[in-house]
């Protein structure tokens, strides 16, 4: 019953953040300035939720950040995200054991 609660308590939650901008904001929004601000919160969301989650991922902090500046070196070069994905895993596997 809990969990049906907090279920139903997280949906209207996700309901009410998605539906009342249409409901507040019914003309075009003409400042450049809140259009950009808008348009940047779902990547600073995720990169506040996903950064802190990345240092935690490994058991060891140093191989977490050795496998965080792999990816980091492949979205340099621009190799796409499955190669970056794909070498932060190794460099944090193969740290790890000597760590």
């Amino acid at each position: 019953m809990k969990l049906t609660i907090m279920i139903a308590v997280m949906a209207v939650v996700t309901y009410i953040i998605r539906a009342l901008p249409l409901a507040l904001f019914k003309k075009e929004i003409k400042s450049q300035w809140l259009k950009s601000f808008l348009y940047y919160i779902p990547y600073a969301v995720l990169g506040a939720m996903t950064f802190p989650a990345i240092f935690y991922s490994t058991g060891s902090f140093i191989s977490a950040a050795l496998g965080l500046a792999g990816a980091m070196t492949a979205a340099f070069f621009n190799l796409g995200l499955m190669p970056a994905a794909v070498i932060s895993v190794i460099i944090a596997l193969i740290s790890s054991f000597f760590i």
